[in-house]
């Protein structure tokens, strides 16, 4: 076994602890990194632009400090930006884009000490639940190549879950870190609102349901990570409530006895795919042997009005995303140069008005206080992450006789309500507790109080502790093994 090969079974905690020591150089865990995209990549088409010359240089020119020294890490290829290299959000209409600037995210990452080695694969503008854009094509889970990463991180979820590196960027609108999360066997946290940066292009976009982070093996790295990149930046419209300490210590610290909320319904009433109602059922069994009250209850105020309003803004924010590069390209896209979907949604988009969105702006606000007071009884909402397995490439696609194809097969795959943690602010996250008999990992999402990450992680590093997941290896994977694929149920 290669040097490069044994990094990959190290988190990045681990790996940035063997520079520390001197153990091992930063230019190693680069090298390291991109031999391992080099083999894996071509089976799983997770980067979409390799920076290898980029990430060589930055490690030629100084040191990594901070602390994550040195550890090679991925950048999804939507809304985070690196001046002077390719930025393409998935789309056939920016083929040809090349970065302005660079987001403060990446400052603040590479601060981190982390080296950026590529861009990782998305559908176009992050609007579906799957990862097969037409510009890139379909990105392959590495559980079982014949099946979806689900989306939007999808990209970066198959290169962490492969070990390609230890930990990539993802950002999250609707569900899009938490999704992938679960389709690939990870764990994925959605912080709360305002939490990470998005300047100095963003303020608050989208009314503030996009939010930064990234998709990890581990706990403890999500918690380090957030503590080196959280924060306001000036002139941010707010900030997200401080911290009463380092997000790295609620990791192995105790949540005491927490009292969660639990349902297999879906807001239309059915349960999820019986794969996900037992990944839920083993979850809740798993919580209340910890000590934990698990109560039956559904999320209240989830009704056709809401579901409505969510459709309002989303049709809305595809408009605005569309226009936006049709501003910064300076003409309009080809009739070629936009995935189906995404032009049948900013032609959706063209008919809301501006008292329209306003109006389900209200509306959501209004729901999002309902969700706030059911959260003064519960200290967390728990469901399986997603409706269905994964489903297979080619599913969830759209084509010009059947441009909604990919929403309405997609829906069936995410059909919990995700983008509730997006409309109030809340965190959220998914973990990966459950295999099913096919070896495919069906994730469980927990919706948790606003501002709150600490139980988040507190509990997320308790379940991890007591159902560790980082040993279980997929089909393909850096270390060419599949320990512990064997089913949970």
């Amino acid at each position: 076994m290669t040097a490069a090969t044994e990094l990959a079974g190290l988190d990045a905690t681990g790996q940035s602890e063997l520079v520390r020591r001197g153990d091992v150089p930063a230019a190693e865990l680069v090298e390291g990194a991109i031999e391992r995209i080099q083999r894996l990549n071509p089976q799983l088409n997770a980067v979409v632009t390799p920076l290898f010359d980029h990430a060589r240089a930055t490690i030629a020119a100084a040191t990594p400090t901070g602390p994550f020294a040195g550890v090679p890490f991925l950048l999804k290829d939507l809304i985070v930006e690196i001046e002077g290299t390719p930025f393409h959000e998935g789309s056939m209409f920016l083929r040809d884009n090349v970065s302005r600037y660079t987001s403060e995210l990446v400052i603040r990452l590479r601060r981190a000490g982390l080296v950026i080695l590529g861009r990782t694969n998305t559908p176009e503008f992050g609007m579906a639940p799957t990862c097969e854009p037409i510009l890139h094509g379909p990105t392959r889970n590495p559980w079982n190549p014949a099946y979806s990463t689900s989306g939007s991180s999808g990209g970066s979820a198959a290169a962490v879950a492969s070990g390609m590196v230890p930990m990539a960027h993802g950002n999250d609108l609707g569900g899009s870190l938490r999704f992938p999360a679960s389709a690939c066997g990870l764990f994925g946290l959605k912080p709360t609102r305002a939490r990470n940066p998005l300047g100095p292009e963003y303020g608050d976009a989208i009314g503030g349901w996009a939010v930064e982070h990234a998709l990890t093996v581990s706990v403890r790295d999500s918690a380090a990570l957030l503590d080196a990149t959280a924060g306001p930046t000036p002139g941010d419209p707010y900030p997200a409530p401080p911290q009463t300490r380092p997000f790295a210590a609620e990791v192995g610290a105790d949540p005491g006895r927490l009292h969660i909320a639990y349902t297999s319904r879906t807001p239309g009433g059915a349960p999820g795919h019986p794969d996900c109602v037992a990944a839920l059922d083993d979850a809740v069994a798993l919580c209340a042997s910890l000590g934990h009250e698990m109560v039956e209850a559904d999320l209240p105020g989830l009704d056709q009005v809401v579901g409505a309003a969510i459709g309002t803004v989303f049709e809305a924010a595809t408009a605005w995303i569309v226009r936006y590069w049709i501003r910064h390209q300076g003409r309009e896209p080809e009739p070629d140069e936009l995935d189906p979907l995404t032009r049948a949604y900013w032609e959706a988009g063209h008919r809301v008005s501006a008292a329209d969105y306003l109006l389900a702006v209200e509306k959501l606000q209004r729901f999002s206080r309902t969700v706030a007071a059911f959260l003064t009884t519960f200290d967390g909402w728990l469901t399986p992450t997603m409706s269905e397995p994964p489903a297979l490439i080619g599913e969830i696609t759209s084509t010009r006789q059947e441009p909604l194809r990919a929403a309405q097969r997609g829906a069936r795959t995410v059909a919990y309500p995700l983008v509730v943690a997006n409309i109030t602010g809340n965190p959220a996250m998914s973990l990966p507790l459950f295999w099913n008999t096919n070896g495919l990992p069906i994730g469980i999402h927990l919706l948790g109080r606003y501002g709150d990450e600490a139980t988040l992680l507190q509990l997320a590093s308790q379940l991890e502790t007591s159902r560790p997941w980082a040993h279980r290896h997929p089909q393909i994977h850096a270390l060419g093994c599949t320990t512990g694929t064997e089913p949970i149920n």
